[in-house]
């Protein structure tokens, strides 16, 4: 007896589309009814020889879900990478922008800075406009003034002409001292500023000594270079040490760049009195001491002996109490003064010897 397979209805489906596992099991159970409800379990033969006859349908519907959910799953995988990749992409967008909101801020807080800068320069620049307006102004009446009175003296018949020439030569003459305090107070500030760049190289080339050793300060409108003496010389001795050659060397250096100044070396001791076969007194020993420097500086590091000039103060110029240890320490010392060329003061002195002839006749 021969038996069909009943078709069994399906729903066809896109590749596309998802079908689950509940789709799945209901066409394996209707396929599975239809067939027992059409065939008898006695007659197997028979019912084998149609299962071979439609096994290809079979299969071919088997295959169709297999690669249905294949396809499914991979575009989900694609989906899903595409949504990861639009996360990163988000996260990436939302750094650059965080980056670019900060940089803002900075631009903001610099364009704030440079607009401040810039008002305070305004107002100096005001200032010194108002300073230079109130100058030429005074100028301009100092002028007047001048001019006015030298005019009123002309005019004046009670004025003999030999007082009006007086006056002129007064006037003349307080104007050359003008110019000469002018030139003076320029040669003061070329001398400070001189000052300025030797104590700036002295502490560079000495920077690696302890401030207790050595000490260098503009006094009186000189250079004082103030070294202990325990950096130069053993206790009552003016014998200098080979550490105090290397320390004089690097100065004698400096001293070597401006030939033009000259050298004056002091010895201070303490108030302790000294008496041996070598050193009578307190001034035996400050002079022996500076001595002893200005031999070094002129015969190792060439120093020219005319700049230079010895003395000793023994322990009469003191910088503290001789009272402590420590006051006593401060007190011995060799002091090197760096005085400007005296020359220089002559010639400076010249235009006011002039002035005071000038006025007696």
């Amino acid at each position: 007896m021969s038996r069909t397979f009943k078709n069994i209805p399906y729903r066809k489906m896109n590749r596309s589309a998802k079908i689950d596992h509940e789709t799945k099991t209901s066409i394996k159970n209707r396929a599975l009814h239809a067939y027992y409800s059409e065939t008898d379990m006695d007659d197997g033969f028979s019912l084998l020889g149609t299962f071979s006859k439609y096994r290809g349908h079979v299969a071919i519907i088997l295959i169709g879900l297999f690669f249905s959910s294949c396809v499914s799953k991979k575009v989900l995988n694609e989906e899903q990478g595409r949504s990861k990749q639009c996360i990163d992409k988000l996260a990436e967008c939302q750094d650059r922008y965080n980056n670019l909101e900060s940089r803002h801020r900075d631009v903001i807080g610099e364009n704030k800075d440079l607009y401040n800068k810039f008002i305070n320069l305004e107002m100096q620049l005001a200032n010194e406009q108002n300073k230079v307006l109130l100058l030429e102004q005074q100028l301009e009446y100092f002028i007047s003034a001048n001019t006015n009175l030298l005019d009123r003296l002309a005019d004046l018949s009670v004025v003999s002409k030999a007082g009006a020439e007086s006056i002129r030569k007064s006037l003349d003459a307080l104007n050359d001292q003008n110019r000469y305090i002018k030139d003076l107070t320029s040669s003061i500030r070329h001398r400070d500023s001189l000052n300025l760049v030797l104590v700036m190289n002295l502490k560079r080339s000495l920077g690696d000594i302890g401030d207790d050793d050595i000490n260098i300060e503009i006094k009186k409108g000189v250079v004082y270079i103030s070294i202990s003496d325990k950096m130069l010389f053993k206790s009552g001795s003016a014998e200098i040490s080979p550490r105090a050659e290397t320390i004089l060397g690097k100065i004698a250096k400096v001293l070597n760049d401006h030939p033009e100044l000259e050298i004056l070396v002091e010895g201070h001791t303490d108030n302790v009195p000294i008496s041996t076969s070598c050193m009578a007194d307190n001034w035996d020993l400050s002079v022996k001491r500076a001595t002893s420097v200005v031999r070094l500086l002129q015969t190792k590091h060439g120093i020219t002996p005319d700049r230079m000039t010895a003395g000793g103060r023994s322990e009469y110029i003191p910088k503290s109490t001789n009272e402590t240890s420590e006051g006593r320490q401060i007190n011995r010392r060799t002091e090197i003064i760096i005085l400007p060329e005296l020359d220089q003061f002559f010639q400076l002195l010249e235009p006011r010897q002039e002035l005071v002839q000038k006025n007696v006749n």
